[in-house]
Order: structure tokens, then sequence, then C-alpha cells
């Protein structure tokens, strides 16, 4: 398994041009506001705040780049759907996650993150097919499966892929985790570090 020894914070930018300019491999993190997106990021690097973690849906409102291994970028971006937001501020943000997303060739992959909780969602399917439209290399992750019980998760995960299915030949790769208690943690930098290696 990839082992993280080091994960430093490095910029935060509202347009992705002035992101880091180099060639180093990100692989980014999204999902819906309030899906666990920080807390996922702070357990797979084994640090308690690199994400800042909030109570308050929508706090990370700009792109954040986060140096691991001093070798690729983990990057944390804003939650879509936030409906407090103004509408404004809202199409601000999808705008520049937009950009970030089809014109960065570095990176390698998105994770996509799914509240396990919830039955498909319709805002994450319309995401997930926009990412399928624009060709962005992405996978999925089911989040808080601490929370729920297991015959509820297998469920939601069954009517996850039967959702997608209308739409996907072939399904990308799916993980489950829980930030609590690690679950997924070893699978999804295994999936990374396979990336890198393979390219």
């Amino acid at each position: 398994m990839l082992k993280i020894k080091n994960a430093e914070f490095v910029v935060s930018a509202t347009d992705y041009k002035k992101c880091p300019q180099n060639d180093t491999y990100e692989f980014a993190f999204i999902g819906r506001s309030n899906v666990g997106k920080s807390s996922l990021i702070n357990m797979l690097t084994n640090r308690k705040n690199l994400a800042k973690t909030s109570s308050t849906p929508g706090k990370t409102q700009l792109i954040n780049h986060f140096i691991i291994n001093d070798s690729w970028y983990l990057v944390d971006l804003p939650g879509y759907g936030y409906a407090k937001a103004a509408k404004t501020e809202r199409r601000k943000w999808e705008k520049f996650i937009s950009n970030y997303l089809i014109n960065r060739p570095n990176l390698i992959n998105l994770f996509v993150l799914l509240d396990s909780r919830h039955a498909p969602q319709k805002i994450d399917l319309e995401f997930i097919n926009w990412c399928g439209e624009n060709n962005i290399p992405f996978s999925l992750i089911f989040t808080k499966i601490d929370k729920i019980a297991s015959s509820q998760l297998s469920k939601n995960l069954t009517g996850y892929k039967k959702k997608l299915k209308e739409q996907w030949e072939e399904l990308p790769p799916i993980f489950v985790s829980s930030s609590t208690s690690k679950h997924g943690q070893e699978q999804i930098l295994s999936y990374i570090d396979d990336i890198l290696k393979s390219i």
C-alpha cells in the first residue's frame, strides 16, 4: 500500500490558471456539500487537520492543492449543490470547478464522493454523467458507511449501480469508506499507487 510520509498545503486558487504550473500528477476530490470530503482527505493522509472540516456545509470554496510525498498533488475541490449559497456564488464555483476539471491536463483521476446513507441523488447522477460527457477520468467513493446498516448500504449501492447502468456500459471503480474506522483507506491508496506506477 502507498504510504503517505508527508502532506503539505501548497496553494488555494479560484482559477485553474492560478494552480501550480507544472506537470505533477493530480488526484482531485469532489462531492456534494457535507459528504465528508475533508474528513476523508484527512483519513487518507493520516493528518487531523490537513483539510479543514466544518459542521457548516460549503466551507471549501477554493481549489486547494496539497503536495503528497513530494511527488503528486491531492486536490480538494469545492462541494457542488450547496443550496444555501447565493445563486451567483454557486454559478461562480461551478464555473471554476468545471474549468479546472476540463482544462487540467495533469488531472489523473477525480474521486466523486457520495453519501452512502442516501438513495441515488439527481444532482450526483447529473454530475457523474457530466464527467463522462467531458471525458474526465473518475472513480466513486461512498462515504460514512459506519453510519448505516450493511443491508441499507447494499441496497443504496445497488440502487446507484442500477441508475448508472442506464447511461453507462461500464461502471467506474467504486470504493466504500469510513473516516471514523479508516475503512477504505488501504484500497483507495493502493488504487492511487497503481495508477502512479502505470504512468
